[in-house]
């Protein structure tokens, strides 16, 4: 196993940085040995995390579920990417772990790159229309579809705080139920949500997101995606001690990292951001423990050959925390 424990310095522009620490400590991801997986869930992980993408146990994912979730205007950036067969195209030639997506893109498109790119079949979703106050997102696709369609994962998203979250819960336990009967991982998209939420630091608060993927670990995620908790003054009206941690950016994430426990964790990319922004955030969640990323307006919203630049940088980012299987 690499020595995890003392990167050299780097500059101190790094946004997840204490500012006072010359050198950020690598905590390591947490070991498959130690995961409870069967042997079905770890023949399709270790696909991902080894075979595809940057290997060495890491995960480099590209989403297009945004069709669905915010509608077409997230493709006037780039018109190319409003034609799904561009994200494809990017995720086989960037080498990615695997491309996440609903159904429809799965069953109309998938079949000229099965074999090529890992398909993680997200199983539920909703549109951008109605208020988040409620947030719940029906089924769209069942397990089975995902078996059927030759992905290695299953995406579900649980709405933490919603006042829907008794049916959230219930609908996600037919979905486990389902993919430990045969053999595939679970990610859980951890998102608070909800009025509960917004009056208590809000979704992007540190309590918020700690408290989602401590839900997601609760509820058997085996990977949970979360956002990185964004400091401000409505963390005073996070439950206590939340507003009197005085965490760091990173010792924040890291929180949240400790918080899901034996659940591997992938950081969300969220909006478009500068480069400098984009790579420090995915050093920084690395650092933290992250297994990876998952990224798709940071990367489809540009250009390809600006895209695959992109790509190999990260590559070469994660490459740096590369490590064998254990």
């Amino acid at each position: 196993m690499s020595d995890l424990s003392a990167p050299p310095a780097r500059p101190s522009a790094h946004p997840a940085r204490p500012s006072a620490d010359p050198v950020v400590r690598r905590f390591p991801r947490p070991a498959l040995a130690r995961l409870g997986w069967g042997p079905g869930k770890m023949t399709r992980m270790k696909r991902m995390l080894y075979d595809h993408g940057p290997g060495g146990g890491t995960l480099l994912i590209l989403p297009i579920d945004q069709g669905l979730e915010h509608g077409p205007v997230d493709f006037f950036d780039n018109p190319d990417a409003l034609d799904p067969q561009y994200q494809y195209d990017l995720a086989r030639d960037g080498n990615f772990s695997a491309i996440a997506l609903h159904i429809g893109l799965a069953e109309k498109y998938f079949h000229e790159y099965a074999g090529e790119v890992p398909l993680v079949l997200k199983l539920n979703g909703k549109t951008s229309m109605p208020s988040d106050a409620q947030a719940f997102s029906p089924l769209t696709g069942t397990v089975e579809d995902a078996v059927r369609l030759g992905a290695d994962a299953v995406g579900y998203t649980i709405y933490v705080g919603s006042p829907a979250q008794d049916r959230d819960f219930l609908q996600f336990l037919s979905v486990r139920r389902d993919a430990e009967r045969l053999g595939l991982p679970v990610i859980v998209w951890a998102y608070p949500r909800g009025e509960a939420v917004a009056k208590r630091g809000g979704k992007e608060s540190l309590y918020a997101i700690d408290y989602a993927a401590r839900v997601a670990l609760e509820l058997g995620a085996d990977v949970v995606k979360v956002n990185y908790p964004v400091a401000s003054a409505k963390d005073a009206e996070s439950p206590a001690p939340y507003p009197s941690l005085a965490l760091s950016p990173f010792e924040a994430f890291r929180k949240v990292v400790e918080s899901a426990g034996r659940a591997l964790v992938l950081v969300s990319g969220g909006e478009k951001v500068a480069d400098p922004e984009l790579l420090a955030k995915v050093r920084s969640s690395l650092d933290a423990g992250a297994t990876g990323i998952i990224f798709g307006r940071n990367l489809w919203q540009r250009p390809r050959a600006d895209a695959l630049r992109l790509t190999k940088e990260l590559h070469g980012i994660f490459r740096e925390y590369a490590a064998p299987a254990r």
